[in-house]
């Protein structure tokens, strides 16, 4: 089991980074009390837990430090280490200039609150964090770093550099009961004949062979999946260095069952052949 205790200066993007590794496949905890690392870890490494990758926020919110290192963290930590744990601490660290301007545009209070100049309690929280800056196995100035680099970081030092970071759903639907709501990008296939007035045809659905002989039939379907494909190959891997997660692409037709559902497939397909996870949702199919 690979654990992270994510940690560092408040504003630094602990949040961010968190989220990162939650979409490459981390059980991720914010703001985890020290004393419950080593329990969380020990139900992680149960059998049959399932669980392989974890991260835990662990900073000064939880009021952790009051008594010193020895008695919170440090603590937890060495007891994880006696019980044969191995964990790796990752610290987000920034510039006091830098975190001043970010508490000036997000207009959120430092967790040490609003009664001292937000200068003071960073360069408290810096001091008190000090110890464990210097026992990080890794530390990460952010700086200079848009939340995609950040994500672009997290995901690179987690050996997770690849299409499959990103989740491509193709979901076919009727417009005739709603466009979908959670949709990314929406193609309407309803240019092609319609199977539906086929009397044989229309109790099917697009995976039935007959329905899916009859619409690749027709020239306009092969020009559409390789417009498809091409657009698909352009657009994903620019989706994925922004730092997007999952994406939805719709495939809809009159009624949701026929046209719809077979390119819908055939575009799944297409998007698995690139290297990317796909999942198939037919949302009116009967």
């Amino acid at each position: 089991m690979r654990f992270m205790v994510l940690t560092g200066l408040s504003g630094a993007g602990k949040t961010q980074a968190l989220h990162a590794l939650e979409d490459i496949g981390f059980y991720c905890v914010d703001n985890l009390p020290p004393a419950l690392l080593r329990p969380m870890a020990e139900l992680c490494v149960a059998p049959g837990s399932g669980i392989e990758r974890v991260a835990a926020v662990v900073d000064i919110r939880g009021g952790v430090f009051s008594g010193g290192l020895k008695l919170g963290l440090e603590s937890a930590l060495n007891e994880m280490r006696a019980k044969g744990i191995e964990y790796e601490i990752l610290f987000l660290d920034a510039t006091d200039e830098e975190l001043i301007r970010r508490y000036s545009e997000t207009r959120r209070a430092h967790p040490f609150g609003s009664k001292e100049m937000i200068v003071r309690s960073i360069a408290r929280e810096r001091e008190m964090l000090q110890p464990l800056r210097d026992v990080s196995s890794r530390v990460i100035d952010t700086s200079r770093m848009l939340t995609r680099e950040l994500r672009e970081t997290m995901t690179r030092l987690c050996g997770e550099a690849n299409e499959e970071t990103l989740q491509v759903n193709i979901l076919s639907f009727g417009f005739k009961r709603g466009m979908p709501q959670d949709a990314d990008l929406v193609m309407d296939v309803r240019f092609l004949p319609n199977p539906y007035y086929i009397a044989e045809m229309r109790p099917m659905t697009g995976l039935d062979e007959p329905v899916r002989d009859y619409i690749h039939a027709f020239p306009e379907t092969a020009q559409f999946l390789r417009h498809m494909r091409e657009t698909l190959s352009f657009l994903l891997p620019l989706y994925r260095r922004e730092g997007k997660s999952r994406l939805v692409v719709a495939m809809g037709c009159t009624g949701g069952q026929h046209r719809s559902v077979l390119l819908a497939e055939d575009v799944a397909r297409d998007v698995a052949a690139m290297g990317y996870s796909v999942t198939v949702t037919h949302r009116d199919k009967p």
